[in-house]
């Protein structure tokens, strides 16, 4: 007889979205001796039942958590996976007409990082996006901006302007002095190439902060 209160057979039977978050979890600790469902709900209470705290742990903090290795490394490819996807589905609407929308673009991929990356994106003259990489990880009060790079990389790409993201892990969004000055070189290498930088976000899991729109740019 098949178990209804089994995660695996509620999601076949009633879908996907019929099982709890403890329950869904569960899944990736069926080779675990313990419940799974009580592993799950553990975890869960360890993290105050917040899914952006999850994603932004790392290996080490899940199995602090009590979960083995080997669970550890499917959550953390699940997650990973999640957050692709969020990212690519941003891209799919990557023309960028205000803050708004170059944070829906940037927010998936750095948003619940729990360190610091720097970002630019490539745009064309109708603000498409042509093409964003990383400039940096780890924090940039430390790190020298390779302008000339940023630039280089712009006229390889034909882009007529350029936007700056990165993230506060802390949830501070108030631009730093470092901030000021690396969008400072930024604006200003970029106006002797006629490759505006049209803003400078500064984002976290629940919102931005955009230099231009505070008049900062």
């Amino acid at each position: 007889m098949r178990n209804r209160q089994d995660p695996r057979v509620k999601m076949k039977d009633l879908g996907l979205a019929s099982v709890t978050d403890a329950e869904l979890l569960s899944l990736f600790f069926r080779k675990d001796s313990e419940c799974p469902v009580t592993k799950a709900q553990h975890l869960l209470n360890h993290i105050d039942h917040n899914l952006h705290t999850l994603a932004r742990m790392t290996f080490s903090d899940i199995e602090l958590a009590g979960v083995s290795e080997s669970t550890a490394l499917y959550l953390g490819a699940a997650i990973e996976l999640g957050r692709r996807r969020n990212f690519q589905e941003a891209m799919e609407h990557d023309q960028i007409k205000g803050s708004r929308d170059a944070a829906n673009y940037i927010r998936p991929k750095i948003g619940d990082l729990n360190h610091e990356e720097f970002w630019i994106i490539y745009l064309n003259r109708r603000n498409a996006v042509l093409g964003s990489e990383k400039l940096s990880m780890g924090g940039i009060t430390g790190t020298v901006i390779d302008v000339r790079l940023v630039l280089k990389r712009a006229l390889e790409r034909h882009a007529t302007c350029l936007l700056a993201a990165h993230n506060h892990p802390s949830g501070n969004l108030d631009p730093s002095d470092a901030d000021k000055r690396i969008t400072k070189q930024l604006k200003e290498a970029g106006a002797l190439m006629e490759i505006p930088v049209i803003d400078h976000l500064i984002v976290s899991q629940s919102g931005y902060y955009s230099f231009a729109d505070e008049g900062m740019l």
